[in-house]
Formats: C-alpha cells, sequence, structure tokens
C-alpha cells in the first residue's frame, strides 16, 4: 500500500497533469431540448456563455446525430458558410456583436421535420474547447412539405465545367453523326450516278 507521503506526491504529478489537460480542452455535457412546429418562420438554438469573448474565439453549430455536418461556422469576426451544408444553405443565422454579449445561439429559418435531431455549439476560445448540446424536435404537419431551394454563392467548379462542355461536345457528335447515317443513301447515290453517267 501506499504511505501518505507517496499519495501525495502522485496526487500531485496526477492533479498537475490533470490541470494541464483541462486547460487545453474543457467539454460541457449540457443538454437543451427546443420544441418547434413544423411551418415556423424560425426557431433558435441557444447557447449561452461568457460575455467579453477574444475576437479570435471560433464557434461551429455541427450535426451531433449524422456524420460530419456543418451547419454554421463563424470565425474572425465573421460567417463563414463554404463548408455548410446544402440542407442549411440559406437558413442559418448568428446574432450580431455575439462575442460581446456572448449569445452564440443559432436562428434556423424554416423548420421541418428533417432539422429534427441533435445540434452542437463547439467553442474555441483560446487555449479552451468548450461544447452545448441541443435537441431539436419539430412536430409535423398534415400538409404538403414545401421544398426550399437557394442557389449559395460558391463558385462554380471547374470539374463541372468540363463535364459540362464534354456532354455538349458528345450531343453534337451524336447529331452529327445520326444526320451522315440518316442521308448516307443520299451521298451514295449521287456517287454511284457520277461513276454511271455516259
Amino acid at each position: 500500500s501506499f504511505s501518505l507521503s507517496q499519495l501525495d506526491q502522485c496526487y500531485d504529478s496526477h492533479c498537475l497533469l490533470l490541470q494541464l489537460m483541462l486547460w487545453f480542452v474543457v467539454l460541457t455535457d449540457q443538454q437543451v431540448v427546443v420544441k418547434v412546429e413544423e411551418g415556423s418562420d424560425s426557431v433558435i438554438l441557444p447557447c449561452k456563455t461568457t460575455p467579453d469573448l477574444p475576437e479570435a474565439t471560433t464557434v461551429e453549430w455541427t450535426r451531433s446525430d449524422r456524420e460530419l455536418m456543418m451547419i454554421h461556422v463563424y470565425s474572425n469576426r465573421s460567417d463563414h458558410l463554404k463548408n455548410q451544408d446544402d440542407l442549411y444553405c440559406g437558413r442559418t443565422k448568428m446574432n450580431e456583436d455575439l462575442l460581446r454579449a456572448g449569445d452564440l445561439s443559432l436562428t434556423l429559418k424554416y423548420p421541418t421535420e428533417r432539422d429534427s435531431g441533435g445540434y452542437i455549439c463547439t467553442i474555441y476560445r483560446d487555449k479552451d474547447i468548450l461544447r452545448h448540446k441541443v435537441v431539436l424536435q419539430v412536430k409535423g404537419q398534415y400538409r404538403s412539405e414545401v421544398i426550399f431551394l437557394c442557389l449559395c454563392t460558391e463558385p462554380f467548379p471547374s470539374w463541372a465545367k468540363a463535364v459540362l462542355v464534354l456532354l455538349f461536345l458528345l450531343v453534337l457528335l451524336v447529331v452529327f453523326g445520326g444526320l451522315i447515317y440518316n442521308f448516307r443513301h443520299y451521298f451514295m447515290s449521287g456517287e454511284c450516278l457520277l461513276l454511271h453517267y455516259p
């Protein structure tokens, strides 16, 4: 068995290691359940922390019940929606001056049943990582579903342009080949007339 002094030494070394680990990562298991009716204009997924956050703070909203699905990213005092999932394009918004207020809540517009599930707000603050979980429950209504379409302001990929050009050339080739095939007897008959003309 350990002596009291050995136990104190062991405790001090492990305590220091634990403090260092907690200095880099702080996880909170807080969970909030939010309920809303489908057809509502919007719903707020709450996430609040201490005010006056550093300007270098990064906030990420993701889905926790699916493979990595990026919902909204706030970093360097602006939104970064390049990697936002298409399902949430044009439907998310965060508060202005959120770092000063410490209110990192996410507003989700036009919630539908497919939005139901777990969401995680991850806050990268200095050397700390804070997590806050929100469970959204969208109650459906007996009506036809409205599908919201939006065009994200992302540049059209170069590979997609190349595919479109190749498809266009392929269509032209098929049309041209079909015309030659259909009118081949005209060309052949004309050649025969020239050969047999006295």
